[in-house]
C-alpha cells in the first residue's frame, strides 16, 4: 500500500489490509509518539461497521501496552471525537472508513487540540509501527466515556440554534454514526416535522445505497413528504450534502457559498475540484476563494495559514473553524438551516454550475500513485485540455483511500466532457488492467 497513512488516515479492507495486528501496532506507536511528560489519555470513537469492535479492542490494547489510558466513546461521529479530545484528552482515535462500504475500515488520529495529525507526526508513528514492542513497562487502563454523543450534540446546539418552527426536515443518517445523534439533535430544535431514514445500522448496511454518496432516497423523501430541506450524512457524519425542496442536490461548494454570504465571510477555502461556477460567483461578489489540494486536512492547512474561518470540499466536508477543527456534517446542517431561517431560498440559488464529469477508474493499488504521470495518460489529458481551452478543466488524481484513479473533466458542453473523460479513463485502464 506504500505509505501507511493516506489523505485521511489509514484505510483498507478490514481483517485483510487493516487487521487487528496492524491496529494494535498503530495504537502502540501513536501512544508513544503523542505521549507527553504525564500519563496520556486517548479517546477512541467508531462508526457502525461490524469490524469496529475488533479494531477498537486492538487499538486499545496497543495504547494501554504503551502505558496510556483509553476512554471509549462508542459509536459517535468523527467530529465528536475531535471536540471531546480537545476538551478531555491528549489524543483521539476514530475507527471509520467514512463514505466507503462496510468491508472497509480506517484509523484517523487527532492531536490534543482536535486537529488531524500532520504528515510529520504520521511519519513518526509509521516509523514505529514496524518496530518490535519493548517488553515490560507501565500498562494503561480502559474506561468508558459516558454520554459522549449527548455531550457532542449539546455542544453543537451551543454553537448555533436556528429557528426551525414551521420547517419540515428530512435526514438520511447513512446507517452510520449520525444514527446515534441526528434525531436528538434536530428534535431539540422543534421542527414542524422530522423525517429520518437509514438510521438502523446492523454493521453491514453503512453507506449501502444511502447517505451522502447515494442521494436518490433522500430526494424522493423530500419531494414525497413536501419537506423544506433534506440532509444526507456519510458513515462517520463528517460530511453533509443537502436536498432543496424541489429535489435538487445542494453540494459542498454551494453550501459554503450560502454560509459565506450569510455569515459575511470575506473569503473561504475550497479545493481544486470545486466547480468553475463557484469561481465566477465569488469573483462577482468580491469574496476571496482559495483552492487547496483534495482532502479536508489540506483545506484546513490552507485555512489556518490564511486565517480563514470557512472551508471545505464539494463532497460535503465543510469546516467552520470557529466551532470545529474538522469537517462536521451536523454542524453544517445547522449552519445551513440558520441561513434558511435568515431568508435563503435553496431553490433560487444564483451559483452557476458547469457540467462536471467524475469517473472512478479501478486500478491495481501498486499502480495508482504513478498512473497520472504515464506518457499515454499525460497525452490524453493534454488532448482534453486543448479541446476545452479556457472554458474547462481536467484533473486526474489517485484516490487517497481506495485503489482508484479519479478523472474529473469540466466544461460547458456535457457531451464533449463525457467523451473526453471516457478517453482518459480508457487510457488509464489500459495501463493498469485488473
Amino acid at each position: 500500500m506504500g505509505r501507511l497513512f493516506g489523505t485521511d488516515g489509514v484505510r483498507g479492507v478490514a481483517n485483510r489490509d487493516l487487521d487487528a495486528k496492524l491496529a494494535y501496532s498503530i495504537g502502540r506507536a501513536a501512544a508513544q509518539v503523542l505521549s507527553s511528560h504525564h500519563k496520556p489519555v486517548i479517546l477512541i470513537g467508531k462508526d457502525t461497521r461490524v469490524s469496529g469492535d475488533m479494531l477498537e479492542c486492538a487499538i486499545a490494547a496497543g495504547i494501554t501496552s504503551a502505558g496510556a489510558d483509553v476512554l471509549l466513546c462508542g459509536v459517535v461521529p468523527t467530529p465528536a471525537v475531535a471536540y471531546l479530545t480537545k476538551e478531555h484528552a491528549d489524543a483521539g482515535v476514530v475507527i471509520s472508513a467514512s463514505h466507503n462500504p462496510y468491508e472497509y475500515n480506517g484509523i484517523k488520529i487527532f492531536d490534543r487540540d482536535g486537529f488531524k495529525l500532520s504528515d510529520a507526526l504520521e511519519d513518526r508513528i509509521e516509523a514505529l509501527v514496524n518496530e518490535p514492542a519493548s517488553p515490560g513497562g507501565a500498562i494503561g487502563r480502559v474506561r468508558p466515556f459516558g454520554n459522549a454523543a449527548e455531550r457532542y450534540t449539546d455542544y453543537l446546539l451551543r454553537c448555533v440554534t436556528p429557528d426551525l418552527s414551521g420547517l419540515r426536515i428530512a435526514v438520511d443518517c447513512a446507517n452510520g454514526a449520525a444514527s446515534l445523534t441526528a434525531k436528538r439533535l434536530f428534535n431539540k430544535l422543534n421542527p414542524a416535522e422530522l423525517n429520518v431514514i437509514h438510521d438502523e445500522p446492523d454493521g453491514f448496511n453503512i453507506n449501502d445505497r444511502c447517505g451522502s454518496t447515494h442521494m436518490d432516497g433522500l430526494r424522493r423523501l423530500v419531494t414525497d413528504r413536501h419537506c423544506d430541506v433534506g440532509f444526507a450524512f456519510d458513515g462517520d457524519a463528517d460530511r453533509c450534502l443537502c436536498v432543496a425542496s424541489d429535489g435538487r442536490v445542494v453540494d459542498g461548494d454551494q453550501i459554503m457559498a450560502v454560509c459565506a454570504r450569510h455569515e459575511n465571510e470575506p473569503g473561504f477555502v475550497a479545493t481544486v475540484m470545486s466547480n468553475l461556477g463557484l469561481h465566477v460567483w465569488t469573483r462577482e461578489r468580491g469574496i476571496k476563494l482559495v483552492c487547496a489540494p483534495i482532502g479536508d486536512r489540506y483545506v484546513l492547512e490552507e485555512m489556518r495559514k490564511g486565517g480563514h474561518m470557512l472551508g471545505g470540499e464539494q463532497s460535503g466536508h465543510v469546516i467552520f473553524l470557529r466551532h470545529s477543527t474538522t469537517g462536521d456534517g451536523q454542524l453544517t446542517a445547522l449552519k445551513l438551516l440558520s441561513a434558511m431561517s435568515g431568508g435563503v431560498n435553496l431553490t433560487q440559488l444564483s451559483i452557476p454550475q458547469y457540467p462536471q464529469i467524475l469517473l472512478n477508474v479501478p486500478v491495481r493499488w501498486e499502480d495508482k500513485a504513478t498512473l497520472a504521470e504515464r506518457p499515454a495518460v499525460l497525452a490524453a489529458v493534454s488532448a482534453a485540455k486543448l479541446a476545452l481551452g479556457a472554458d474547462g478543466r481536467v484533473l486526474v488524481r489517485p484516490s487517497g483511500t481506495e485503489p482508484l484513479v479519479r478523472v474529473m473533466v469540466e466544461g460547458k458542453d456535457e457531451e464533449e466532457i463525457t467523451r473526453l473523460a471516457r478517453d482518459i479513463a480508457d487510457t488509464i485502464e489500459q495501463k493498469s488492467p485488473l
